[in-house]
């Protein structure tokens, strides 16, 4: 990417987040520049690293070296998926702002869509996946209770397959700053400003390379969040309990159906069954409540998203 003169403004803001991204960091911020200069706009890069093991930071100094419209934030430590990019997001200071993640599953190419669209009058602009990415029946039974969730006991919908790839106008992103989420899920926060969403409906193309970071728990924490709004393991201890209760609850279940055609007594499996449900449905909404109060402390006492390690080609009177 050539280094050229910076706007006190730029029109657009992209924000990669990353966390062992090595082999993807250089490629994804010189696709999204390419992108952005065929459209003849100002833009800057915020990569902002959370707290990665190999040599991520150190690619993305050379990046920020070599072109000061590529921008860094590295993370005293792993803050998570949620809180590290809408740290970032906040940061930014362009007209928009574009979420992108490091790893070419949001496609750069429906950068100029979203442009175009937000150029039109659109307040935000998402992708929504097509068709969700090839992954294990557990995975994709909790990507799906995260939607239901959200659906059923959520005070506003959330857009399924919608990931928070996509372009934010300005205004969006301060209306979700003043939201002061302590543990933010960003697409919820989206709907909630009420500003107007339009769709772009893309298939997910396969990761460029290294290995997916969303394993079970990430994903189960994330279907969590959808339902109470924070993530922490320890208050939803009770959640995890509750699970393995309803598993339990559907193995006696299957027991007292074999029971049930081998011509043996049942009694005792049914109500084992129901048994193992009530500690289901009680531990699940204990955890759910320490949750909600866990959101209580963190407002009460204004945690920081994140806490900054170091800062590469951020000048001081960026943005003004």
């Amino acid at each position: 990417m050539m280094a050229v003169s910076r706007p006190a403004r730029p029109d657009i803001s992209v924000v990669i987040p990353c966390y062992n991204e090595e082999e993807n960091v250089a490629a994804i911020c010189a696709a999204a520049a390419a992108q952005l200069e065929a459209l003849n706009l100002s833009f800057d890069i915020i990569l902002i690293d959370n707290r990665s093991d190999d040599r991520t930071v150190s690619i993305a100094r050379e990046l920020c070296a070599r072109d000061p419209r590529v921008r860094l934030i590295v993370n005293t430590r792993n803050f998570g998926q949620m809180r590290s990019p809408t740290h970032a997001i906040y940061q930014a200071r362009g007209r928009a702002v574009i979420g992108l993640c490091a790893d070419f599953q949001d496609p750069p190419e429906l950068i100029p869509q979203f442009v175009a669209r937000w150029q039109a009058g659109a307040d935000m602009v998402l992708g929504v996946r097509q068709v969700e990415a090839k992954v294990g029946v557990v995975l994709q039974a909790i990507r799906r209770l995260s939607y239901w969730l959200a659906r059923k006991f959520g005070d506003y919908p959330v857009i399924p397959n919608a990931t928070g790839f996509g372009l934010y106008d300005a205004k969006v992103i301060d209306a979700t700053r003043q939201l002061a989420e302590p543990e933010p899920f960003f697409r919820g926060m989206l709907v909630e400003t009420g500003y107007r969403i339009e769709t772009i409906l893309y298939a997910r193309p396969p990761r460029a390379a290294g290995v997916s970071k969303n394993d079970f728990f990430a994903l189960l924490e994330f279907a969590m969040s959808a339902a109470s709004g924070s993530s922490k393991r320890l208050l939803r201890a009770p959640i995890y309990v509750g699970a393995l209760c309803s598993i339990a609850a559907l193995g006696m279940l299957i027991g007292g159906l074999t029971a049930f055609f081998l011509g043996r007594p049942i009694a005792g499996w049914f109500i084992a069954t129901i048994v193992q449900v009530q500690f289901g449905l009680l531990f699940g909404f204990i955890g759910l409540l320490g949750d909600n109060v866990r959101i209580i402390s963190e407002r009460t006492r204004r945690t920081p998203l994140v806490v900054e390690l170091e800062r590469v080609n951020f000048p001081p009177d960026y943005g003004d």
